[in-house]
């Protein structure tokens, strides 16, 4: 049966708005924070528990039959459907009182993202898109997504989310001839760089070493909104790996070559 997208749409909608009601009571408050890593730091809070909690139930109300994949609980379900949740992409923004997390809630056919919403609650927005459409809402206000339509490296701007994450001489390397190719260089992002990016407010994202609930619901809203989004080897990212947006198929074209030939 094809899939009614009036109805993902309401779906990613309605899940989001539970999601917010677990992370915003939290958010510029006195939280335990856990770390997932024996060495290193990778925080996880009852935000992230509990608003993956909220979100799952929502899908498993309307679509019961789809697979879910999330951050803090693993995966249910299998079939050609799914949903791919990072409740609060950004913990080190979240638990640092900074307003650049999201949420991100992705629905994907066949493994690849075809409709996806991300939400900052405390700001008030969301970007989403469905096929065929990519929006931009907060308050009363809603209007289309744009991406930028830049094409030339040496005018982008250009986010990742640290340079710490480029950690090899290789990495290295290719992060210093994007840096070094392009006019303006921001970090500390997460997922609110790439939906910058669909508004047309910047040009490039480059990171690598992403999860499929790190860029999945990503993916669609920067296609629809005129972007394009690739792996380096130019496979399809909705799976994760080492990605690249642009704010347009010359421009991803351009990066990839930059980024391939450092």
């Amino acid at each position: 049966m094809p899939i009614d997208f009036a109805r993902v749409e309401a779906t990613l909608l309605r899940a989001a708005q539970a999601a917010a009601a677990c992370t915003l009571p939290l958010f510029r408050t006195p939280l335990a924070v856990d770390n997932k890593l024996a060495t290193g730091f990778d925080p996880v809070t009852e935000a992230d528990k509990s608003a993956e909690t909220a979100i799952r139930q929502v899908i498993a109300q309307d679509f019961p039959d789809h697979a879910v994949i999330g951050e803090e609980w693993g995966t249910s379900g299998q079939g050609r459907y799914s949903w791919i949740i990072d409740p609060v992409d950004g913990t080190r923004a979240f638990i640092s009182g900074a307003p650049v997390w999201g949420t991100l809630i992705g629905f994907a056919v066949d493994g690849v993202a075809v409709a996806g919403s991300m939400t900052q609650p405390f700001i008030g927005e969301t970007f989403l898109a469905v096929p065929g459409r990519a929006t931009y809402r907060r308050g009363e206000i809603s209007a289309p997504l744009r991406s930028s339509g830049q094409t030339e490296l040496a005018a982008c701007r250009v986010f990742t989310t640290t340079p710490t994450l480029f950690s090899t001489p290789e990495l290295g390397a290719k992060w210093q001839a994007i840096a070094g190719a392009t006019r303006l260089q921001r970090f500390g992002m997460d997922c609110y760089g790439y939906a910058l990016l669909a508004a047309g407010y910047a040009d490039l994202v480059v990171e690598p070493f992403l999860n499929t609930y790190d860029i999945a619901a990503l993916v669609p809203i920067i296609r629809e909104a005129g972007g394009a989004i690739a792996c380096w080897d130019g496979s399809e990212p909705t799976g994760g790996g080492n990605v690249v947006a642009a704010a347009t198929p010359q421009l991803l074209d351009a990066a990839l070559e930059l980024v391939n030939a450092s």
